[in-house]
């Protein structure tokens, strides 16, 4: 029987805890770098600083969420530093790099923290949010160097789009939406809260059985997420779900989160084999019903996967919320 963990959080400040030395990395491009700061395991300990810092933060991609950190931090070996008014995050695994830090970024002096926090002469930073960008650009002019990462861009489609499918332009997806409903009558669609996460896990379990996750070290990754974040459901603020069932059984489950009040971020998305159409009406039941109030619906980035940025791209993104690799060099 499954158990849901109970949640625990206060506010701790990695900078008051005793130092201690970072985990070796396997390669290490930034061994050097980050000596400064005192980085800890990304922790459900922190999470109220890190809410606090999350709600300053001017452009939030999916990536920072804290769901999105915790669920993937064994895998990405990701900690986090409380300082300097920001949360610094890297990864060190498989290597060690930066990715951007979360805070009011209007509010910092750059000129002082980078590239000198981390390294005598540069400092490379991943995953960073356009505006992020930016705002390196003018406060740090000549010193920025990005480099366009389309891997990481998330996708971003218009809420009513995925929640109606109009038009010629969907008439793929609003055939295999249609067809759902003819098999298996009106979408039985059902909110999530922590009473349902038993159902979910077992969707995942019957998933990865048919996908073979263990076989694969990504689907086995995502797998520990999903099963680590569901498992602390009540542990994350703007957490929202939803689901399908067919004849009393729960055949797909969506799982998203509040990112700022505008977007609302898809972390995973599910559907048992053999059930056609499944994939096309949890979308789309799910973008109209959690997604309603919301201007754009973020379904995360392709990670470089063709047939993923394909999938993608047929459901018609809006817009990007676009990502860079960048350095920053010492004046």
């Amino acid at each position: 029987m499954y158990t849901l963990k109970e949640c625990t959080c206060s506010k701790v400040i990695c900078s008051r805890r005793p130092k201690r030395s970072p985990p070796a990395a396997e390669t290490a491009p930034l061994k050097e770098n980050i000596v400064s700061k005192n980085f800890l395991p990304v922790s459900l300990d922190d999470s109220q600083a890190y809410y606090e810092l999350w709600q300053r933060t001017p452009q939030r991609s999916l990536d920072y969420t804290l769901a999105n950190l915790w669920g993937w931090q064994d895998y990405y070996g990701l900690e986090w530093c409380f300082d300097d008014n920001l949360c610094w995050i890297r990864q060190t695994r498989p290597y060690q790099i930066c990715w951007a830090p979360v805070g009011d970024w209007n509010a910092v002096d750059w000129k002082r923290l980078l590239p000198c926090s981390f390294s005598e002469t540069a400092h490379t930073i991943v995953r960073v949010p356009e505006k992020l960008l930016h705002t390196w650009q003018e406060h740090l002019p000549g010193l920025v160097d990005p480099e366009e990462d389309r891997g990481q861009w998330e996708y971003l489609y218009k809420q009513e789009e995925l929640a109606d499918l109009p038009g010629n332009r969907y008439h793929k997806k609003r055939n295999h939406y249609n067809s759902y409903i003819k098999t298996y009558g009106e979408p039985d669609y059902h909110s999530l809260d922590d009473a349902m996460v038993e159902d979910v896990l077992a969707v995942q379990d019957d998933w990865c059985q048919w996908h073979e996750c263990e076989q694969s070290p990504s689907l086995r990754a995502e797998n520990e997420a999903i099963n680590r974040v569901l498992s602390h459901w009540n542990c994350f603020t703007g957490l929202v779900g939803g689901s399908l069932y067919v004849d009393g059984k729960m055949v797909a489950f969506s799982v998203g989160e509040n990112l700022d009040g505008q977007n609302l971020g898809v972390h995973y998305e599910k559907g048992l084999n053999g059930f056609k159409g499944v994939y096309q009406t949890i979308n789309c039941t799910f973008s109209r019903r959690a997604g309603e109030g919301f201007t754009y619906i973020n379904r995360a980035q392709d990670l470089d996967e063709e047939g993923l940025r394909q999938a993608k791209m047929t459901y018609l993104p809006a817009d990007f919320l676009r990502k860079y690799k960048v350095s920053i060099r010492k004046a």
